[in-house]
C-alpha cells in the first residue's frame, strides 16, 4: 500500500489542476492546494486550501511545510503571464524538503520550466498533453444555440487527452520513484477528426449535430467577433492548419505510467453530455 505523502497543487483550479487534485485524493494522499483565492476555490472536501500567489514565492513558506512533492504551473498573477520566478519557487521547494515537482509545460520555453529542468536537487517530471478533450467545450453554446458546429480545418487530427488522465500521471510522478529527469507527452488513445469529435458529442447527447466548415477567412472573422487577440487568432491558424506531429500522433505515455489504458473521447463526452444538450433545435436533413 502507497504510503500517504503531502502535496502541494498549485493552479489547482484549473482544468488540470483539479484533476490532479481528485487523483491524488483517489489515491488516498493528503491535498494541500494554492490559490490567490481561497473563498472561491470550490475543491472537494479534504483539500486543505491555502492562498498563495506564484509570483510572490516567499507567500508559499507556509504552504510547503510538510509537503514531499509539488504540481506546478508556468504562469501566474491576475494577468497569467509567464513566471519570473522559478528559481526562488525551487529554492524555496528545496528547502522545504520538497523531493518531486511536476511542471504543467506551458506549450512553449518558460523561465520557470527552465529553473525545474536544471534542478538537481529534486526529481522533478515535465508533462507535456497535447490538445485537451475539454476545449471542446467551446462549442457547448454554439450546440445549444443552432445544433452546430463551425469550425475551419474539420479534417485535421489530434491525438487529444482527457485532462483526467494528465492528472492522474502528474499524481503518480508526484508519488512514485521513477519518474525524475522524465519529460512525458501525454496523448489519448486515437486520433480524431473534428468530425469525429462532433459526431461523438452527438451521440453522448443524443441529438444530431451540423459540421460547418469554415473558410481560412470566415474563421478568422469569427474569432475576431468573439474577442480573440490577433496573436491567440494566429496560433489558432498555424495550429490548426499545420498541427505539430506531436499533437497528432498517439503515444502510451498514461497506460505506462499509471497501468490504465488512456481514456477515450466518448468516455469524457459522455460525462459532459449534459453541456451539450442544453434547448438546442433539432438538426434536420
Amino acid at each position: 500500500m502507497t504510503q500517504t505523502q503531502k502535496i502541494l497543487v498549485t493552479g489547482a483550479t484549473g482544468t488540470v489542476g483539479r484533476q490532479v487534485v481528485a487523483e491524488l485524493l483517489a489515491r488516498g494522499h493528503a491535498v494541500r492546494a494554492l490559490t490567490r483565492d481561497a473563498a472561491r476555490a470550490a475543491l472537494p472536501a479534504g483539500v486543505e486550501v491555502v492562498q498563495g500567489d506564484l509570483t510572490e514565492p516567499d507567500s508559499l513558506i507556509p504552504a510547503l511545510d510538510g509537503v514531499t512533492g509539488l504540481h506546478l504551473i508556468t504562469f501566474g498573477g491576475a494577468y497569467f503571464a509567464p513566471l519570473e520566478t522559478g528559481p526562488r519557487i525551487l529554492e524555496l521547494a528545496r528547502a522545504a524538503g520538497v523531493r518531486r515537482v511536476t511542471v504543467l509545460h506551458g506549450g512553449g520555453p518558460s523561465r520557470l520550466e527552465d529553473a525545474v529542468r536544471a534542478d538537481d536537487g529534486v526529481d522533478w517530471t515535465v508533462l507535456m498533453p497535447v490538445e485537451f478533450m475539454a476545449n471542446s467545450l467551446a462549442w457547448a453554446d454554439g450546440i445549444a444555440a443552432s445544433g452546430e458546429v463551425r469550425e475551419p480545418f474539420v479534417s485535421r487530427l489530434s491525438a487529444m487527452v482527457h485532462e483526467g488522465d494528465i492528472g492522474a500521471v502528474a499524481a503518480v510522478a508526484l508519488t512514485e520513484e521513477g519518474h525524475g529527469g522524465q519529460e512525458y507527452v501525454i496523448t489519448g488513445p486515437a486520433l480524431l477528426t473534428v468530425g469525429d469529435k462532433v459526431a461523438t458529442i452527438a451521440a453522448a447527447r443524443g441529438r444530431e449535430i451540423a459540421l460547418v466548415e469554415l473558410t481560412e477567412e470566415q474563421a478568422v472573422a469569427q474569432w475576431r467577433a468573439a474577442g480573440h487577440p490577433e496573436d491567440v487568432i494566429g496560433f489558432l491558424i498555424e495550429a490548426y492548419r499545420n498541427t505539430p506531429e506531436v499533437g497528432r500522433t498517439v503515444v502510451d505515455t498514461v497506460e505506462k505510467v499509471t497501468g490504465h489504458p488512456a481514456r477515450t473521447f466518448a468516455h469524457w463526452a459522455a460525462e459532459h453530455a449534459d453541456a451539450f444538450t442544453a434547448t438546442a433545435p433539432a438538426v434536420t436533413a
